[in-house]
C-alpha cells in the first residue's frame, strides 16, 4: 500500500480514526490523573486541502477529502458522536485561515488530540520522516505539553513506555508502505505489553485483503493480550473496484464504556460515508473483558 497522506488527508479513514480517537481521549479523561498520549506515526500536524490535484506515483489524483470530511462539514447540528470531531476540525481550519467557514485545512491526529489535552495531560509525537518531523516541531513549538521526537515509532514504544504518569493512550497508525507492517506492529506490541501491560493501545489498519487483517488478529491473540476490542468500518462491498474498502481500529485495554460509544457512532459514519449499499460496520471483542 503506497500511502501519501496529503492525498488521503480528511478521507473516510481519517474521519473514522479521528472520531474514535476523540472518544478514546474522552474515555481517558474520565479520571482526573493525567496521561501520556503517544502518537507513534504522527505525520504532519495538518494538511492544506486547497490543492485540487496531487501527484501520486507520477499520476494526477484528486484528493479524497470530499468523500470524507467533506460529507460531514456542512452539518450545522452534528450528532453527539461527531460533535467533538467537527469542533476540532473547524477550530483548526479557523486557526489556519484566520476565520471563514470554508473547508481548506484538515488537522492530523496530533492536532485532533491536542484539542482535548488538559493541563495534566502530555503528548509525545513521533515521526521518522525528517521534513514531517520538522513541520511538527514548528507547529507545536509553543505548546508546553507537547513534545516532538524525530524517531521511529516502534522504537518509541521501547523508549517511552512506561511513562511517568503510569497512564497512556498509544496510537499506532503506520502508513502501511512496508509489507512487514503488521509484523512490525506485533513485534512492537509484544515488547510494549511486557513493559507496560496496562496501557491503552489503539492500532489503525486498512481493509484491503481480509486475509491480512484476519491473520493479524489471530497473531495478536497469540500474544495473550489484555481485553481487546475490534471496530471496523466498510464503505463498499466486496464487488467494488475501490481497493481500500474499509479500515479498522483495534483497541487494547479500551477505556470503560468505550464500546457503547463506538457502537452508537459507527452506523452513523457508515450512513454518511458509504459508497454503496453494502457498507457495513463491525464491533466485537477479540479478547473479552474479564
Amino acid at each position: 500500500m503506497n500511502y501519501r497522506h496529503h492525498y488521503h488527508a480528511g478521507n473516510y479513514a481519517d474521519v473514522f480514526k479521528h472520531v474514535l480517537l476523540l472518544q478514546l481521549l474522552r474515555g481517558m479523561q474520565r479520571k482526573d490523573k493525567g496521561f501520556l498520549y503517544l502518537d507513534t506515526h504522527a505525520g504532519r500536524g495538518g494538511y492544506d486541502l486547497s490543492t485540487t490535484t496531487i501527484l501520486l506515483d507520477g499520476r494526477a489524483r484528486a484528493p479524497e477529502f470530499a468523500e470524507g470530511i467533506g460529507r460531514l462539514w456542512p452539518d450545522p447540528l452534528p450528532a453527539d458522536g461527531f460533535a467533538d470531531y467537527l469542533t476540532a476540525v473547524r477550530a483548526f481550519n479557523t486557526r489556519q485561515t484566520a476565520g471563514g467557514t470554508e473547508l481548506h485545512y484538515y488537522p492530523g491526529s496530533p492536532w485532533i488530540a491536542q484539542a482535548l489535552l488538559r493541563m495534566q495531560d502530555r503528548a509525545a509525537l513521533c515521526e521518522l520522516r525528517e521534513d514531517d518531523a520538522e513541520a511538527l516541531s514548528q507547529d507545536f513549538a509553543n505548546q508546553p505539553n507537547v513534545s516532538v521526537h524525530p524517531m521511529d515509532g516502534y522504537t518509541a514504544l521501547r523508549a517511552m513506555l512506561p511513562p511517568p504518569e503510569r497512564r497512556a493512550l498509544v496510537l499506532i497508525d503506520p502508513p502501511f508502505e512496508s509489507a512487514s507492517e503488521f509484523a512490525d506492529i506485533l513485534d512492537g506490541l509484544r515488547g510494549a505489553l511486557r513493559r507496560f501491560p496496562s496501557g491503552v493501545y489503539a492500532i489503525w489498519y486498512p481493509l484491503t485483503e481480509r486475509a491480512q487483517s484476519g491473520c493479524f488478529q489471530q497473531e495478536l491473540q497469540a500474544l495473550a493480550p489484555p481485553p481487546t476490542l475490534v471496530a471496523e468500518l466498510q464503505i463498499a462491498g466486496d464487488s467494488s473496484a475501490v481497493r481500500m474498502k474499509g479500515c479498522g481500529l483495534i483497541i487494547l485495554n479500551p477505556p470503560w464504556q468505550i464500546e457503547t460509544g463506538i457502537r452508537a457512532v459507527l452506523p452513523m459514519l457508515a450512513d454518511r460515508l458509504k459508497l454503496d449499499q453494502e457498507a457495513a460496520t463491525f464491533v466485537n471483542w477479540l479478547v473479552p473483558e474479564r
